[in-house]
C-alpha cells in the first residue's frame, strides 16, 4: 500500500467502480459498508450479498445486537487492506462481493417482520447472489432459512452456539431466540442427522437428532477433530452456517445477550471455519453482537473476522463447484 492510496482513497464503498479490489482508505474514515465493499441495490452479477437484518426484539435477556450491523461492519474496516489470512482466495479480488445494506422494516409491527424477511432474502436468491447475514438476534435465521429452502430444499444447519436454540414451541408465530431451530425441525427446514452444533454449554432436554460437539469436546479434542466430525456428519450436503458469536467465551465476546462461560476461543473458532474448506455452503449468517455490552469492540472485531471467514468459506465453495 502506497501513502497516496490512504491520501487519494475514501469512500470507496460509494466510489469504487464495480465490485472488486482491496481499500486502502484510512481505517478510521469513510463510509463503513462491510470490508468497504460497495453498496448496492443492484444484485446484477453479485456473487455474494452482505446484508444487514437490525433486530432484537426476541431476545430473552439483553438486547442491543439490532446495533450489530453497523458495528460489524465499522470493525471490517480494519481487514479491507489485505487479503484473508489462512486462504489460497481472496473474494474482495476474485468475487463481486456487495453490501447490499439492511432490511428495511417496521419495528413496531412485530408479526409482519417474519415475512419481510423472507421476502428480503428471496430477492436476493433470485438474483442467483449467495447471501451473508449480519445480525440482529438469533430468531432471523430461522425466516432466513425458510427462503433457502424454498430454492435449495432441505439443508444441513451447521450451528455455532452456546445454546441449542431447539427448545419447545409449537406456535410458528412467535418470534423467540430460542426457540427457532426447533421450529426449523418440525418445518421440515433443516435434515438434524446431517445437521451439528459446535460449542454448546447449556442444557436441552431434545437436540431433535442434530449432532451436537459441545464446548468441551472442542477443548479436549482440538479443532482437527471437530472438524473431522463436522464433514462426517453433514458430508456433501448443501449447508447453512450460522454463528451465534456467544459460542466464543465471553473473555473473547463479552458483547452479547445471554453470555455463557467456557466457550471456544477466536482462535478455535477461525481455525475450524477455515478449515473447514470445501464444505457445501449456500448461505451464512453471524448473529448476538450485542454493542451496549461489548469491551473495547472485541466483540466486533470477533464479529467481523466470522463474516470474513464465512465470506471465504462461501466463495472458495463457490470457486470448487463452478
Amino acid at each position: 500500500m502506497a501513502l497516496t492510496d490512504a491520501a487519494n482513497d475514501v469512500d470507496s464503498a460509494f466510489t469504487r467502480k464495480g465490485y472488486k479490489g482491496a481499500s486502502f482508505e484510512n481505517a478510521f474514515g469513510g463510509a463503513t459498508s462491510f470490508l468497504r465493499r460497495t453498496y448496492t441495490k443492484d444484485l446484477t452479477g453479485v456473487d455474494l450479498a452482505v446484508t444487514g437484518v437490525p433486530f432484537d426484539q426476541a431476545v430473552t435477556n439483553r438486547p442491543g445486537t439490532r446495533l450489530g450491523p453497523r458495528v460489524i461492519r465499522e470493525a471490517s474496516s480494519l481487514q479491507a487492506f489485505d487479503p484473508p489470512y489462512g486462504w489460497d482466495i481472496d473474494p474482495m479480488v476474485d468475487f463481486n462481493v456487495a453490501d447490499y445494506g439492511d432490511l428495511a422494516f417496521d419495528y413496531a409491527d412485530i408479526p409482519a417482520f417474519p415475512m419481510a424477511v423472507t421476502d428480503h432474502f428471496r430477492t436476493i436468491l433470485k438474483a442467483n447472489a449467495g447471501s451473508l447475514c449480519l445480525g440482529g438476534d438469533h430468531y432471523i435465521t430461522f425466516p432466513i432459512l425458510r427462503a433457502y429452502v424454498e430454492k435449495f430444499g432441505p439443508l444441513s444447519l451447521l450451528q455455532f452456539d452456546a445454546h441449542s436454540d431447539t427448545w419447545p414451541d409449537d406456535d410458528m408465530n412467535r418470534v423467540d431466540h430460542g426457540t427457532m431451530f426447533y421450529k426449523a425441525v418440525k418445518e421440515g427446514l433443516i435434515v438434524p442427522e446431517r445437521s451439528a452444533q459446535v460449542g454448546i454449554r447449556t442444557v436441552c432436554e431434545d437436540y431433535l437428532g442434530v449432532t451436537v460437539i459441545d464446548a468441551r469436546e472442542v477443548h479436549e479434542s482440538g479443532t482437527a477433530d471437530v472438524v473431522k466430525k463436522i464433514k462426517e456428519v453433514i458430508g456433501d450436503n448443501q449447508t447453512y452456517v450460522t454463528f451465534d458469536i456467544d459460542c466464543l467465551d465471553p473473555a473473547f465476546a463479552p458483547g452479547t445477550g445471554t453470555p455463557v462461560s467456557g466457550g471456544l476461543s477466536s482462535a478455535q473458532a477461525l481455525h475450524i471455519l477455515r478449515d473447514l474448506k470445501g464444505l457445501n455452503m449456500v448461505g451464512g449468517d453471524v448473529v448476538e453482537v450485542s454493542p451496549p455490552f461489548d469491551v473495547g469492540s472485541a466483540t466486533a472485531v470477533a464479529g467481523a473476522h466470522v463474516a470474513t471467514e464465512l465470506m471465504c468459506l462461501y466463495c472458495y465453495n463457490k470457486r470448487e463447484r463452478a
